[in-house]
């Protein structure tokens, strides 16, 4: 498969380029990745590139979104931070991406059993992480966490109900703060021109849930991308 060009990328539209990632987790799942030269696409990228998509996953080595997508050189923005969120600089990329580059979808991935989300579960009990700077991104979580926490349920990382309910509200939250701090990004969804969206990556089956915006919870009715093959 070519590297995308900028005649290929000026044809795609934000649902397309949902589709091909969809497309692309189906393969992951069944293990029908698609034949690539990469050294081809070393070759084809060298003068510049047209990814059709931005995607913001956690750093965890088991969510890099080339692979659990099947994309190639030159076909994704991958922007990668614990807990998958969002600050000054990752908003001035993802602007980079979907303004300059042309990308036409913004995906929020989460996952189920976060490390970053567990320890901001676990953070107040154990005193913090003993790391500065790993404190500060940890205690990020704590807005989500207080919004969703029952009153009388136990705040831990071992509450795997409340662990998930954490991940699907950090993923929505990511997306209102794309929205609401970058006028960018708010605009371009407006007139169409690019499409954000949410997703869940199972660690344990390979497969990517795409989250409905219209759902109290985002997971129950959500839209799974099942492992069937083509």
């Amino acid at each position: 498969m070519k590297a995308h060009t900028l005649e290929t990328q000026s044809t795609i539209n934000p649902q397309k380029a949902l589709q091909f990632l969809k497309e692309g987790n189906q393969r992951f799942v069944n293990n029908l990745k698609v034949n690539r030269n990469l050294l081809e696409q070393v070759n084809d990228t060298r003068e510049g590139q047209w990814p059709f998509a931005v995607i913001l996953s956690c750093i965890d080595s088991r969510t890099s979104a080339e692979l659990i997508f099947d994309q190639g050189l030159g076909d994704i923005f991958s922007i990668r931070i614990a807990g998958n969120f969002v600050n000054q600089d990752i908003l001035g990329s993802m602007e980079f991406g979907c303004n300059v580059a042309g990308s036409k979808l913004i995906v929020v991935l989460g996952h189920s059993k976060c490390g970053a989300l567990k320890g901001g579960l676990d953070a107040p009990k154990i005193g913090g992480l003993g790391m500065d700077n790993l404190n500060h991104l940890i205690y990020h979580f704590d807005s989500c966490i207080n919004d969703i926490i029952e009153e009388g349920e136990e705040r831990s990382s071992k509450n795997e109900d409340l662990l998930e309910r954490l991940n699907i509200c950090n993923i929505r939250r990511t997306i209102e703060d794309i929205r609401h701090q970058s006028s960018t990004l708010r605009n371009l969804e407006t007139d169409g021109k690019i499409k954000i969206v949410g997703a869940n990556y199972c660690v344990e089956s390979g497969i990517v849930t795409w989250i409905n915006e219209t759902d109290t919870l985002g997971i129950n009715r959500s839209e799974k991308v099942l492992a069937t093959s083509h």
